[in-house]
Protein backbone atom coordinates (compact mmCIF):
# COMPACT_ATOMS: atom_id res chain seq x y z
CA UNK A 1 0.00 0.00 0.00
CA UNK A 2 1.35 3.43 -0.97
CA UNK A 3 1.72 6.02 1.79
CA UNK A 4 -0.72 8.32 0.04
CA UNK A 5 -3.29 5.50 -0.04
CA UNK A 6 -2.77 4.89 3.64
CA UNK A 7 -3.24 8.58 4.41
CA UNK A 8 -6.59 8.46 2.60
CA UNK A 9 -7.51 5.27 4.50
CA UNK A 10 -6.58 6.82 7.84
CA UNK A 11 -8.52 10.00 7.15
CA UNK A 12 -11.64 8.07 6.17
CA UNK A 13 -11.34 5.90 9.27
CA UNK A 14 -10.90 8.92 11.51
CA UNK A 15 -13.87 10.63 9.90
CA UNK A 16 -16.08 7.66 10.74
CA UNK A 17 -14.77 7.11 14.25
CA UNK A 18 -15.14 10.77 15.15
CA UNK A 19 -18.83 10.87 14.24
CA UNK A 20 -21.12 11.83 17.13
CA UNK A 21 -23.50 9.23 18.44
CA UNK A 22 -26.83 9.06 16.66
CA UNK A 23 -29.68 10.82 18.38
CA UNK A 24 -32.06 8.23 16.95
CA UNK A 25 -30.08 5.17 17.96
CA UNK A 26 -31.90 2.58 20.01
CA UNK A 27 -30.43 2.41 23.52
CA UNK A 28 -28.66 -0.65 24.83
CA UNK A 29 -29.09 -1.36 28.52
CA UNK A 30 -25.54 -2.37 29.38
CA UNK A 31 -26.58 -2.88 33.01
CA UNK A 32 -28.12 -6.18 31.89
CA UNK A 33 -24.75 -7.48 30.73
CA UNK A 34 -23.15 -10.08 33.00
CA UNK A 35 -19.37 -10.26 32.99
CA UNK A 36 -17.10 -12.99 34.35
CA UNK A 37 -13.64 -11.58 34.90
CA UNK A 38 -12.25 -15.06 35.55
CA UNK A 39 -13.33 -16.16 32.04
CA UNK A 40 -11.90 -12.98 30.55
CA UNK A 41 -8.55 -13.52 32.26
CA UNK A 42 -8.39 -17.26 31.56
CA UNK A 43 -9.11 -16.86 27.84
CA UNK A 44 -6.78 -13.88 27.35
CA UNK A 45 -8.66 -13.65 24.06
CA UNK A 46 -7.61 -11.59 21.07
CA UNK A 47 -9.59 -11.81 17.83
CA UNK A 48 -9.07 -10.87 14.20
CA UNK A 49 -12.40 -10.31 12.45
CA UNK A 50 -12.17 -10.75 8.65
CA UNK A 51 -15.24 -9.50 6.80
CA UNK A 52 -15.81 -10.75 3.24
CA UNK A 53 -17.55 -7.75 1.72
CA UNK A 54 -19.93 -8.51 -1.12
CA UNK A 55 -21.31 -11.79 0.15
CA UNK A 56 -19.05 -14.75 -0.53
CA UNK A 57 -20.46 -17.97 -1.93
CA UNK A 58 -20.36 -20.86 0.53
CA UNK A 59 -19.33 -23.33 -2.18
CA UNK A 60 -15.61 -23.05 -1.42
CA UNK A 61 -16.31 -24.81 1.85
CA UNK A 62 -19.27 -26.89 0.72
CA UNK A 63 -19.66 -28.98 -2.45
CA UNK A 64 -21.66 -31.69 -0.70
CA UNK A 65 -24.76 -30.92 -2.82
CA UNK A 66 -22.80 -30.51 -6.04
CA UNK A 67 -24.46 -33.19 -8.17
CA UNK A 68 -27.96 -31.84 -7.52
CA UNK A 69 -26.76 -28.28 -8.06
CA UNK A 70 -25.17 -29.19 -11.40
CA UNK A 71 -28.31 -30.94 -12.58
CA UNK A 72 -30.55 -27.96 -11.79
CA UNK A 73 -28.32 -24.96 -12.50
CA UNK A 74 -29.14 -22.65 -15.40
CA UNK A 75 -25.53 -22.73 -16.71
CA UNK A 76 -23.00 -25.54 -16.66
CA UNK A 77 -20.65 -25.67 -13.69
CA UNK A 78 -18.41 -28.26 -15.39
CA UNK A 79 -17.72 -26.33 -18.57
CA UNK A 80 -17.22 -22.99 -16.80
CA UNK A 81 -15.17 -23.77 -13.70
CA UNK A 82 -13.40 -26.85 -15.09
CA UNK A 83 -11.90 -27.87 -11.73
CA UNK A 84 -14.71 -28.96 -9.38
CA UNK A 85 -13.09 -31.53 -7.12
CA UNK A 86 -14.65 -32.21 -3.71
CA UNK A 87 -12.22 -32.93 -0.88
CA UNK A 88 -12.79 -35.59 1.78
CA UNK A 89 -15.13 -33.26 3.67
CA UNK A 90 -16.77 -31.83 0.56
CA UNK A 91 -14.76 -28.61 0.30
CA UNK A 92 -13.80 -27.24 -3.13
CA UNK A 93 -10.26 -28.48 -3.71
CA UNK A 94 -9.36 -25.85 -6.31
CA UNK A 95 -10.89 -23.05 -4.21
CA UNK A 96 -8.90 -23.33 -0.99
CA UNK A 97 -10.30 -26.71 -0.01
CA UNK A 98 -6.89 -28.35 0.43
CA UNK A 99 -5.88 -25.68 2.95
CA UNK A 100 -9.21 -25.97 4.77
CA UNK A 101 -8.75 -29.73 5.10
CA UNK A 102 -5.20 -29.36 6.44
CA UNK A 103 -6.33 -26.89 9.11
CA UNK A 104 -9.30 -29.03 10.13
CA UNK A 105 -7.11 -32.16 10.27
CA UNK A 106 -4.72 -30.28 12.58
CA UNK A 107 -7.58 -29.23 14.86
CA UNK A 108 -6.99 -25.58 13.99
CA UNK A 109 -10.30 -24.68 12.33
CA UNK A 110 -14.04 -25.22 12.49
CA UNK A 111 -16.13 -24.79 9.34
CA UNK A 112 -19.75 -23.95 10.07
CA UNK A 113 -21.96 -24.55 7.02
CA UNK A 114 -25.29 -23.41 8.39
CA UNK A 115 -25.09 -19.70 9.21
CA UNK A 116 -28.55 -18.85 7.95
CA UNK A 117 -30.91 -15.97 8.67
CA UNK A 118 -34.49 -17.08 8.93
CA UNK A 119 -35.39 -13.51 9.90
CA UNK A 120 -34.05 -12.16 6.61
CA UNK A 121 -35.56 -15.01 4.63
CA UNK A 122 -38.99 -14.23 6.05
CA UNK A 123 -38.51 -10.52 5.32
CA UNK A 124 -37.06 -11.08 1.85
CA UNK A 125 -34.00 -9.04 2.82
CA UNK A 126 -30.73 -9.69 0.98
CA UNK A 127 -29.42 -6.13 0.56
CA UNK A 128 -25.68 -5.50 0.96
CA UNK A 129 -25.78 -2.36 3.11
CA UNK A 130 -28.45 -3.51 5.51
CA UNK A 131 -26.98 -6.99 6.02
CA UNK A 132 -23.43 -5.69 6.46
CA UNK A 133 -24.56 -3.16 9.05
CA UNK A 134 -26.60 -5.73 10.95
CA UNK A 135 -23.81 -8.31 11.04
CA UNK A 136 -21.22 -5.74 12.10
CA UNK A 137 -23.53 -4.46 14.83
CA UNK A 138 -24.77 -7.83 16.01
CA UNK A 139 -28.35 -6.62 15.83
CA UNK A 140 -31.18 -6.33 13.34
CA UNK A 141 -31.62 -2.77 14.65
CA UNK A 142 -29.30 -0.86 12.33
CA UNK A 143 -29.21 2.11 14.74
CA UNK A 144 -27.34 0.11 17.37
CA UNK A 145 -23.66 0.55 18.08
CA UNK A 146 -21.10 -1.72 16.42
CA UNK A 147 -19.82 -4.95 17.93
CA UNK A 148 -16.40 -3.51 18.75
CA UNK A 149 -17.83 -0.29 20.19
CA UNK A 150 -20.13 -2.31 22.45
CA UNK A 151 -17.25 -4.53 23.56
CA UNK A 152 -15.09 -1.47 24.26
CA UNK A 153 -17.83 0.08 26.39
CA UNK A 154 -18.28 -3.11 28.43
CA UNK A 155 -14.59 -3.84 29.00
CA UNK A 156 -14.03 -0.26 30.13
CA UNK A 157 -17.01 -0.35 32.48
CA UNK A 158 -15.70 -3.60 34.01
CA UNK A 159 -12.30 -2.01 34.61
CA UNK A 160 -10.22 -4.25 32.33
CA UNK A 161 -9.46 -1.47 29.83
CA UNK A 162 -8.39 2.04 30.80
CA UNK A 163 -6.36 4.96 29.47
CA UNK A 164 -3.15 2.99 29.92
CA UNK A 165 -4.35 0.33 27.43
CA UNK A 166 -2.30 0.59 24.24
CA UNK A 167 -4.17 0.29 20.93
CA UNK A 168 -6.97 -1.97 22.27
CA UNK A 169 -8.73 -1.86 18.89
CA UNK A 170 -7.17 -1.64 15.44
CA UNK A 171 -8.64 -1.36 11.97
CA UNK A 172 -6.76 -2.50 8.90
CA UNK A 173 -9.71 -1.69 6.65
CA UNK A 174 -10.62 1.93 7.37
CA UNK A 175 -14.19 2.72 8.28
CA UNK A 176 -16.80 0.08 9.11
CA UNK A 177 -19.89 -0.44 11.20
CA UNK A 178 -17.90 -2.53 13.69
CA UNK A 179 -17.04 0.83 15.29
CA UNK A 180 -20.35 2.65 14.86
CA UNK A 181 -21.63 4.33 18.02
CA UNK A 182 -25.16 4.19 19.29
CA UNK A 183 -26.39 6.34 22.14
CA UNK A 184 -23.50 5.21 24.31
CA UNK A 185 -20.37 6.99 23.02
CA UNK A 186 -17.07 5.37 23.93
CA UNK A 187 -14.00 7.07 25.32
CA UNK A 188 -11.64 8.48 22.71
CA UNK A 189 -8.77 6.20 23.75
CA UNK A 190 -10.93 3.18 22.86
CA UNK A 191 -11.53 4.29 19.28
CA UNK A 192 -9.73 2.20 16.71
CA UNK A 193 -6.24 3.01 15.52
CA UNK A 194 -6.00 2.86 11.73
CA UNK A 195 -2.94 0.99 10.48
CA UNK A 196 -1.93 -0.65 7.24
CA UNK A 197 0.14 -3.70 6.44
CA UNK A 198 3.28 -1.58 5.96
CA UNK A 199 2.92 -0.03 9.43
CA UNK A 200 3.14 3.52 8.10
CA UNK A 201 3.04 5.23 11.45
CA UNK A 202 -0.06 7.40 12.13
CA UNK A 203 1.54 8.79 15.31
CA UNK A 204 4.77 9.94 13.72
CA UNK A 205 5.32 13.66 13.11
CA UNK A 206 8.65 13.31 11.32
CA UNK A 207 7.95 14.02 7.66
CA UNK A 208 10.13 11.04 6.74
CA UNK A 209 7.16 8.82 7.64
CA UNK A 210 4.85 10.59 5.23
CA UNK A 211 6.90 12.16 2.44
CA UNK A 212 6.24 10.88 -1.05
CA UNK A 213 6.57 11.99 -4.65
CA UNK A 214 3.58 12.05 -6.98
CA UNK A 215 4.85 9.44 -9.40
CA UNK A 216 7.33 7.37 -7.46
CA UNK A 217 8.41 6.84 -3.87
CA UNK A 218 12.10 7.20 -3.07
CA UNK A 219 14.43 6.34 -0.28
CA UNK A 220 14.69 9.57 1.72
CA UNK A 221 16.60 8.31 4.73
CA UNK A 222 19.66 10.42 3.89
CA UNK A 223 17.82 13.68 3.29
CA UNK A 224 18.26 16.45 5.86
CA UNK A 225 15.41 18.01 7.82
CA UNK A 226 15.85 21.25 5.86
CA UNK A 227 15.60 19.44 2.54
CA UNK A 228 12.43 17.71 3.71
CA UNK A 229 10.86 20.86 5.09
CA UNK A 230 10.70 19.50 8.66
CA UNK A 231 11.68 21.82 11.52
CA UNK A 232 12.19 19.93 14.81
CA UNK A 233 12.29 23.19 16.81
CA UNK A 234 8.98 24.34 15.34
CA UNK A 235 7.47 20.91 16.01
CA UNK A 236 8.51 21.12 19.67
CA UNK A 237 7.16 24.68 19.97
CA UNK A 238 3.80 23.69 18.49
CA UNK A 239 3.51 20.77 20.92
CA UNK A 240 4.27 23.09 23.84
CA UNK A 241 1.74 25.68 22.73
CA UNK A 242 -0.92 23.03 22.18
CA UNK A 243 -0.47 21.75 25.71
CA UNK A 244 -0.46 25.25 27.20
CA UNK A 245 -3.74 26.17 25.54
CA UNK A 246 -5.41 22.87 26.37
CA UNK A 247 -5.61 22.56 30.11
CA UNK A 248 -7.49 19.27 29.95
CA UNK A 249 -5.27 16.60 31.49
CA UNK A 250 -6.39 13.98 28.97
CA UNK A 251 -5.37 16.18 26.04
CA UNK A 252 -1.95 16.76 27.56
CA UNK A 253 -1.63 13.04 28.17
CA UNK A 254 -2.48 12.35 24.53
CA UNK A 255 0.43 14.51 23.39
CA UNK A 256 2.76 12.68 25.75
CA UNK A 257 1.45 9.29 24.62
CA UNK A 258 1.93 10.08 20.94
CA UNK A 259 5.67 9.73 21.20
CA UNK A 260 5.53 6.38 22.98
CA UNK A 261 2.93 5.03 20.55
CA UNK A 262 5.05 6.10 17.60
CA UNK A 263 8.01 4.16 18.97
CA UNK A 264 5.78 1.21 19.83
CA UNK A 265 4.39 0.90 16.30
CA UNK A 266 7.89 1.18 14.86
CA UNK A 267 8.99 -1.68 17.14
CA UNK A 268 6.13 -3.88 15.95
CA UNK A 269 6.93 -3.03 12.34
CA UNK A 270 10.49 -4.19 12.92
CA UNK A 271 9.44 -7.53 14.41
CA UNK A 272 10.46 -10.46 12.22
CA UNK A 273 8.04 -13.17 11.17
CA UNK A 274 9.53 -16.58 12.09
CA UNK A 275 10.58 -18.92 9.30
CA UNK A 276 7.38 -20.80 8.49
CA UNK A 277 8.99 -23.19 6.02
CA UNK A 278 6.48 -24.77 3.64
CA UNK A 279 3.69 -22.75 5.32
CA UNK A 280 5.28 -19.40 4.38
CA UNK A 281 2.90 -16.62 3.43
CA UNK A 282 2.07 -16.47 -0.30
CA UNK A 283 4.30 -14.05 -2.19
CA UNK A 284 2.94 -10.91 -3.84
CA UNK A 285 -0.31 -11.14 -1.89
CA UNK A 286 -1.70 -7.94 -0.36
CA UNK A 287 -4.10 -9.94 1.77
CA UNK A 288 -1.31 -12.17 3.10
CA UNK A 289 0.62 -9.04 4.10
CA UNK A 290 -2.41 -7.70 5.95
CA UNK A 291 -3.06 -10.85 7.98
CA UNK A 292 0.66 -11.14 8.74
CA UNK A 293 0.63 -7.53 9.98
CA UNK A 294 -2.44 -8.21 12.15
CA UNK A 295 -0.73 -11.15 13.83
CA UNK A 296 2.42 -9.09 14.38
CA UNK A 297 0.37 -6.47 16.22
CA UNK A 298 -1.50 -8.94 18.40
CA UNK A 299 1.42 -11.22 19.20
CA UNK A 300 3.50 -8.23 20.29
CA UNK A 301 0.76 -6.36 22.12
CA UNK A 302 -1.64 -8.20 24.46
CA UNK A 303 -3.57 -4.94 24.91
CA UNK A 304 -4.94 -5.23 21.37
CA UNK A 305 -8.22 -7.10 21.76
CA UNK A 306 -9.81 -6.90 18.30
CA UNK A 307 -8.48 -6.16 14.82
CA UNK A 308 -10.93 -5.81 11.95
CA UNK A 309 -10.04 -6.15 8.30
CA UNK A 310 -11.59 -6.89 4.94
CA UNK A 311 -10.11 -9.03 2.21
CA UNK A 312 -8.49 -6.15 0.35
CA UNK A 313 -6.09 -7.33 -2.33
CA UNK A 314 -8.27 -10.31 -3.20
CA UNK A 315 -11.18 -8.38 -4.63
CA UNK A 316 -14.81 -8.26 -3.56
CA UNK A 317 -17.24 -11.18 -3.34
CA UNK A 318 -20.24 -9.75 -5.19
CA UNK A 319 -20.05 -12.42 -7.90
CA UNK A 320 -23.22 -11.74 -9.89
CA UNK A 321 -21.34 -12.41 -13.11
CA UNK A 322 -18.10 -14.00 -14.28
CA UNK A 323 -17.58 -15.84 -10.98
CA UNK A 324 -14.53 -17.75 -12.21
CA UNK A 325 -12.14 -15.55 -10.16
CA UNK A 326 -13.90 -16.75 -7.01
CA UNK A 327 -11.79 -19.90 -7.23
CA UNK A 328 -8.36 -18.22 -7.22
CA UNK A 329 -9.56 -15.61 -4.72
CA UNK A 330 -10.69 -18.26 -2.24
CA UNK A 331 -7.52 -20.27 -2.80
CA UNK A 332 -5.36 -17.25 -1.92
CA UNK A 333 -7.51 -16.43 1.10
CA UNK A 334 -7.16 -19.87 2.70
CA UNK A 335 -3.55 -20.30 1.69
CA UNK A 336 -2.88 -17.06 3.61
CA UNK A 337 -4.98 -18.21 6.57
CA UNK A 338 -3.05 -21.47 6.74
CA UNK A 339 0.14 -19.40 6.93
CA UNK A 340 -1.47 -17.26 9.62
CA UNK A 341 -2.13 -20.37 11.73
CA UNK A 342 1.50 -21.45 11.28
CA UNK A 343 2.56 -17.95 12.33
CA UNK A 344 0.41 -18.14 15.48
CA UNK A 345 1.95 -21.48 16.41
CA UNK A 346 5.47 -20.22 15.78
CA UNK A 347 4.98 -17.38 18.26
CA UNK A 348 3.03 -19.52 20.74
CA UNK A 349 -0.27 -17.66 20.35
CA UNK A 350 -2.57 -20.30 18.84
CA UNK A 351 -4.43 -20.66 22.15
CA UNK A 352 -5.22 -16.98 22.74
CA UNK A 353 -5.55 -15.45 19.26
CA UNK A 354 -8.54 -16.46 17.13
CA UNK A 355 -9.65 -15.53 13.64
CA UNK A 356 -13.29 -15.32 12.51
CA UNK A 357 -14.11 -15.11 8.79
CA UNK A 358 -17.61 -14.20 7.58
CA UNK A 359 -19.55 -11.65 5.53
CA UNK A 360 -23.00 -10.12 5.12
CA UNK A 361 -24.69 -13.12 3.47
CA UNK A 362 -24.05 -15.97 1.04
CA UNK A 363 -25.14 -16.52 -2.55
CA UNK A 364 -27.55 -18.81 -4.30
CA UNK A 365 -26.21 -21.77 -6.26
CA UNK A 366 -27.80 -21.22 -9.67
CA UNK A 367 -25.01 -20.28 -12.07
CA UNK A 368 -26.95 -17.61 -13.93
CA UNK A 369 -26.82 -16.50 -17.58
CA UNK A 370 -24.01 -14.09 -16.69
CA UNK A 371 -22.07 -17.01 -15.15
CA UNK A 372 -22.38 -15.74 -11.60
CA UNK A 373 -24.46 -16.20 -8.47
CA UNK A 374 -27.12 -13.86 -7.10
CA UNK A 375 -27.68 -13.00 -3.43
CA UNK A 376 -28.43 -15.88 -1.10
CA UNK A 377 -29.04 -16.36 2.59
CA UNK A 378 -26.66 -19.08 3.73
CA UNK A 379 -22.98 -18.50 4.39
CA UNK A 380 -20.08 -20.29 6.03
CA UNK A 381 -18.44 -19.13 9.23
CA UNK A 382 -14.78 -20.09 9.51
CA UNK A 383 -13.23 -20.00 12.99
CA UNK A 384 -9.49 -20.52 13.39
CA UNK A 385 -7.15 -20.63 16.37
CA UNK A 386 -8.24 -19.61 19.88
CA UNK A 387 -7.57 -23.18 20.96
CA UNK A 388 -7.54 -22.19 24.63
CA UNK A 389 -11.28 -21.49 24.50
CA UNK A 390 -12.49 -23.10 21.24
CA UNK A 391 -12.73 -26.87 20.76
CA UNK A 392 -12.51 -27.20 17.00
CA UNK A 393 -14.94 -29.69 15.49
CA UNK A 394 -14.04 -29.75 11.81
CA UNK A 395 -17.24 -29.47 9.74
CA UNK A 396 -20.44 -28.50 11.54
CA UNK A 397 -23.82 -28.38 9.82
CA UNK A 398 -25.37 -29.97 6.75
CA UNK A 399 -27.18 -28.33 3.85
CA UNK A 400 -29.85 -29.22 1.37
CA UNK A 401 -30.89 -27.70 -1.96
CA UNK A 402 -34.02 -25.58 -2.08
CA UNK A 403 -35.20 -25.86 -5.70
CA UNK A 404 -38.71 -24.50 -5.27
CA UNK A 405 -40.01 -21.84 -7.61
CA UNK A 406 -37.99 -20.29 -10.45
CA UNK A 407 -34.47 -21.30 -11.31
CA UNK A 408 -33.18 -18.17 -9.60
CA UNK A 409 -34.55 -19.62 -6.38
CA UNK A 410 -31.91 -22.36 -6.32
CA UNK A 411 -30.51 -22.01 -2.81
CA UNK A 412 -28.72 -23.94 -0.13
CA UNK A 413 -30.33 -23.98 3.27
CA UNK A 414 -29.65 -25.89 6.50
CA UNK A 415 -30.82 -29.48 6.48
CA UNK A 416 -33.68 -30.13 8.87
CA UNK A 417 -32.34 -31.05 12.30
CA UNK A 418 -28.83 -29.73 11.67
CA UNK A 419 -27.12 -27.19 13.90
CA UNK A 420 -27.83 -23.70 12.53
CA UNK A 421 -27.63 -20.10 13.76
CA UNK A 422 -28.41 -16.52 12.75
CA UNK A 423 -25.39 -14.39 11.75
CA UNK A 424 -25.91 -12.28 14.89
CA UNK A 425 -24.63 -15.29 16.84
CA UNK A 426 -21.16 -14.46 15.52
CA UNK A 427 -21.24 -11.24 17.56
CA UNK A 428 -22.51 -13.19 20.57
CA UNK A 429 -19.57 -15.58 20.22
CA UNK A 430 -17.09 -12.71 20.26
CA UNK A 431 -18.73 -11.23 23.35
CA UNK A 432 -18.69 -14.61 25.11
CA UNK A 433 -14.96 -15.28 24.69
CA UNK A 434 -14.32 -11.88 26.26
CA UNK A 435 -16.19 -12.89 29.41
CA UNK A 436 -19.75 -11.74 28.71
CA UNK A 437 -21.88 -14.60 29.97
CA UNK A 438 -25.25 -13.49 28.54
CA UNK A 439 -24.35 -12.03 25.15
CA UNK A 440 -27.84 -12.57 23.77
CA UNK A 441 -28.99 -9.37 25.54
CA UNK A 442 -26.88 -7.51 22.96
CA UNK A 443 -27.77 -9.65 19.93
CA UNK A 444 -31.57 -9.71 19.77
CA UNK A 445 -31.77 -12.96 21.74
CA UNK A 446 -29.25 -14.87 19.60
CA UNK A 447 -26.73 -16.78 21.70
CA UNK A 448 -23.14 -17.74 20.97
CA UNK A 449 -22.17 -20.46 18.51
CA UNK A 450 -21.27 -23.75 20.19
CA UNK A 451 -17.53 -24.31 20.01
Amino acid sequence: MKRRDFIKLSLSACALLALPSSANAAPVDFTQVSFDEAVYSANAAQTIMIFMYGGASSLGGNLTNLEEIKSKSQSSYESYFRGLTPTANGCWQEAGGVHMEEMMDAGDMTLFRSCYSQVREDAGNKAHGVCSAQNQKGSFDENRGGIVSNLAHILESKGVLDENSVMPFVTLEGESNFYAQGREPISSYLKAVGLNESFDNPYARDVRHWYYYTDTERDIANYSDDELGFDPALDATMNTLAQQYNSNVKIKSAFDKRGSLSSFIDEIAGAKTPDLGAAAYPENSDFAEKIEAAIKVMSNNPDTKVITMGTGGLGGWDDHNEARDYVSRTEELFNSLKSAMAHLKAVGKENSISIMVFGEFGRNVNLNAALGWDHGNLQNLYVLGGKGYFTHRGVVGETTVDAEGSINRLYLKPKEGTEQFEPLSIAATLYKIFGITNPEVLTDGNGAVTL
